[in-house]
């Protein structure tokens, strides 16, 4: 690479698009502000935008049409904004890849937010905050937990909730996975199998992106008969994952692994 392409890589401007399953929920689009606004406060681009894959707008043409305006940058990032590499990943960045063949500026597509540390350390964080404000002061190792997934029957699904699990495995008395649906055990089944252990106390995480009607009605739908109808007395439930600072730190550690790739192939 000649001294003139290294300085025009170094200075090249670019936009960040963040591509969500969607959702309905005044409250996603209210985290995805916050975090296109965190974007912008720490990463080195000109917008950060965000755009929906299904059930509600903006969908990927719209984000795509905002984000490549003549003149306005150089080079997109598009970061798929999910938990679980599966065929909604997929179809997401086959769509917004088409955009490809119209238009000078680059498209790089960066990895799911999947099987990343940052991800197990947010869940730490998650068990530790709901046993603080339930004032149970037990140590780690007597206390059990389960993280309830969305579910796909994408194998790509069960490997990144192992990760998960496996990483949070050796603090905790018990640790196992439930999926809200598709996917077996479904949420009754996980309550069933910490029930046999007889937790002292039962840590719940809600492993979900959002504040949608998953979190808010879905999984309590299931989750609250289950709970009253077992012999656990007490359970806790934590926040969903989403809404958490480190996110942020994710998503811009994915931009920054395929922009450095572009930048050595350049």
């Amino acid at each position: 690479m000649t001294a003139e392409q290294e300085q025009n890589k170094k200075s090249r401007r670019r936009g960040l698009l963040l591509i969500d399953r969607g959702s309905r929920e005044r409250e996603a689009s209210e985290e995805l502000d916050s975090i296109c606004a965190g974007i912008m406060k720490k990463g080195d681009y000109a917008f950060a935008e965000y755009c929906f894959l299904e059930v509600e707008p903006p969908y990927i043409e719209d984000g795509m049409a905002k984000c490549l305006k003549p003149d306005t940058i150089d080079a997109l990032t598009i970061v798929p904004y999910f938990l679980y590499p599966g065929k909604k990943v997929k179809n997401a960045v086959t769509d917004a890849m088409t955009y490809q063949s119209e238009t000078r500026i680059k498209l790089l597509v960066t990895r799911a937010m999947s099987m990343h540390g940052t991800l197990v350390n947010i869940v730490r964080s998650r068990v530790a905050a709901a046993l603080k404000e339930n004032n149970v002061t037990i140590p780690d190792d007597m206390v059990d937990v389960m993280i309830i997934g969305h579910g796909s029957v994408d194998p790509n699904a069960q490997r990144s909730m192992d990760y998960i699990v496996s990483g949070l495995k050796g603090r905790y008395r018990n640790v196992s996975r439930c999926w809200l649906e598709i996917e077996q055990p479904d949420i009754p089944q996980g309550i069933k199998r910490c029930e046999a252990d007889s937790p002292e106390a039962l840590v719940i995480v809600y492993y979900f992106l959002h504040e949608g009607a998953h979190v808010k009605t879905d999984i309590n739908n299931d989750l609250m008969p289950a709970l009253e109808s077992s012999s656990i007395r007490n359970a806790y439930i934590t926040r969903h994952i989403g809404a958490d600072e480190r996110m942020i730190d994710l998503i811009l550690q994915r931009a920054a692994e395929v922009e450095a790739a572009d930048h050595i192939a350049g």
